[in-house]
């Protein structure tokens, strides 16, 4: 949320014009300072010098199994000071004058996130539990409570007490909050008067909306076009809609060479002054207006900010790393999904098709992983014409998050004007072709680089008589929200011989070709050697598919 305030700050305001111009707070506890991504946040928080991030460390020295001296024994204050924040001590947690003397110093720093550590004890108040775990997990009781209550000078009728004057205090803030509402209202009114475009274009991304016209800046991928990997058409189209979507911003976790998710350009988000060594760098500008971030390796952190950067609104904000390494940010993600964000994961090197990284690197399970997400949608298209496509359901998606999965490899760009058109991605799944039109004796399902695979076996099924669908299925939430009408006219209830191809487990695809159909797909990791040889060796090829076609019918 800071980076967002920061970036929003740098691009909008002007001279008089402060439109942007807010502090981001957090209330942090011991276990959020345990956690992994904390280091990794703070770290790059740190690094970025985002001066109007402050933390508010709840430093009780309890967590929920017992006291922190079981686990967490570091000096964090020093941790923080060197990650480069500013760090602050409040040693008694009930004096409110220190708090927030220690807040004003805090904003005063513009130039580090600051963190300060608040001395408390938990469970204040109950002679039997504070200071305890016994007061972290549970209620008190209501033995323990009345104890409190009376130990506090508190009154113990009633459940739940807002004495009247503490109920006025908070109401001022009510008061306050429309009056500087107003103010900031009539200065926008006056910012819109001097920087008209500006101002359409905040409101127009605050809202998120798309501009219109948007779409005409897509890539095209005619019939004859050379072979080429879905991660690299994936480039093309983002280097062809970053000039008409400011609020497109992200990067990946250290892998722009692999993943071509750079914004060429359009600068790279960093401290003005920050380090001198700029090699990498994806654009002229060095500061908070420069839309391309270097995450580094923080698979976990990156998923976090871009859900940040969602909920503080303004952008659609993308990240990228290989697909195994979607593992790192399951949590961000599946609270993405929760929270229904407009975020864009992209993913590439996304099975054995990679290569020779070998098997830590080769994505198995991972894509079945993200499409038992609840309301993630997973696109993996088939070439360059679906790649298009996905980036536009992505892009059209806003109740939700988007998992691009693109190839290493080159791919064929299949001939449209043989096959249907890549637009029937945005129904999730379509007839890409068949033999003879009518019901079929076999249907053949593939996604991704599998679909050419899907093709080859189906021509070869058809010359030995067989009338034969091939049926590309890139998304599969897409395609299980359109109608029954289509879903059946795809895949006819009644044609039970089915055969799916996917690089990837077989876990899940009984969901489409049921009971007596077959995938032809992972049994196990991958491996180290060129990807021809792989799909090969795992079996991945047209024969194999055509031969599980032949064994449904002798069932």
């Amino acid at each position: 949320m800071a980076i967002a305030e920061a970036h929003l700050s740098a691009k909008y305001n002007r001279p008089s014009h402060e439109i942007v111009d807010h502090f981001t707070y957090v209330f942090a506890s011991d276990g959020d300072l345990m956690e992994g991504v904390t280091s990794e946040a703070c770290s790059l928080a740190g690094h970025l010098g985002l001066g109007k991030l402050i933390v508010l460390y709840d430093d009780n020295r309890i967590s929920l199994a017992g006291a922190t001296s079981l686990t967490f024994t570091e000096d964090a204050g020093k941790r923080f000071k060197a990650y480069g924040w500013h760090v602050l001590h409040v040693e008694n947690g009930n004096d409110v004058s220190a708090i927030d003397s220690a807040l004003k110093k805090a904003k005063r720093e513009t130039s580090r996130p600051s963190i300060i550590f608040i001395r408390t004890t938990i469970g204040y108040g109950a002679p039997h539990k504070q200071g305890t775990f016994e007061a972290h997990g549970s209620p008190l009781g209501a033995e323990e409570l009345l104890a409190a209550k009376k130990a506090l000078g508190w009154p113990t009728e009633g459940a739940f007490l807002i004495p009247d004057d503490v109920l006025a205090f908070y109401r001022k803030s009510m008061d306050r909050g429309r009056s500087r509402e107003n103010k900031w209202k009539r200065s926008f009114k006056k910012y819109g008067a001097e920087y008209s475009d500006l101002s359409a274009e905040f409101l127009r991304i605050m809202k998120g909306d798309l501009p219109e016209g948007w779409e005409a800046k897509l890539p095209a991928y005619p019939d004859g076009s050379k072979d080429v990997a879905t991660r690299k058409a994936s480039e093309t189209v983002m280097q062809s809609l970053a000039p008409v979507l400011p609020e497109l911003m992200g990067g990946s976790a250290d892998l722009n060479p692999s993943t071509f998710t750079w914004l060429k350009g359009f600068g790279d988000f960093q401290k003005p002054d920050g380090p001198g060594d700029r090699q990498g760098a994806v654009g002229a500008e060095w500061n908070y207006a420069g839309r391309n971030i270097h995450f580094g390796v923080r698979e976990h952190a990156m998923g976090a900010i871009a859900s940040g950067m969602a909920i503080h609104g303004g952008f659609i904000p993308y990240t990228a790393t290989f697909l195994t390494f979607s593992d790192y940010m399951r949590p961000p993600m599946r609270l993405a999904a929760l929270m229904g964000l407009r975020v864009i994961y992209v993913f590439t090197h996304d099975s054995i098709g990679l290569g020779e990284d070998g098997p830590t690197h080769q994505p198995i399970e991972q894509v079945m992983n993200l499409r038992a997400v609840p309301n993630m949608t997973v696109i993996r298209p088939a070439d360059a014409g679906e790649a298009v496509e996905a980036w536009k359901a992505a892009l059209l998606k806003d109740d939700g998050p988007t998992a691009l999965i693109f190839t290493r490899q080159n791919l064929p760009v299949l001939n449209r004007s043989e096959l249907s058109p890549a637009s029937g991605l945005q129904r999730g799944g379509y007839i890409l072709w068949e033999s003879a039109a009518g019901k079929p004796d076999v249907i053949l399902i593939g996604t991704g680089s599998e679909v050419p695979i899907a093709l080859e076996a189906g021509r070869k099924l058809s010359s030995e008589g067989l009338r034969v669908r091939v049926v590309s299925l890139p998304s599969w939430r897409m395609f299980d929200h359109q109608s029954s009408e289509y879903r059946n006219y795809v895949l006819p209830p009644d044609v039970r011989v089915r055969v799916a191809v996917e690089a990837g487990i077989k876990l899940g695809w009984e969901h489409y070709v049921g009971i007596d159909g077959a995938v032809v797909g992972m049994d196990s990791f991958g491996a180290s050697a060129p990807y021809k040889v792989l799909y090969e060796k795992f079996g991945i090829t047209a024969e194999h598919v055509a031969q599980a076609a032949r064994a449904r019918f002798q069932l």
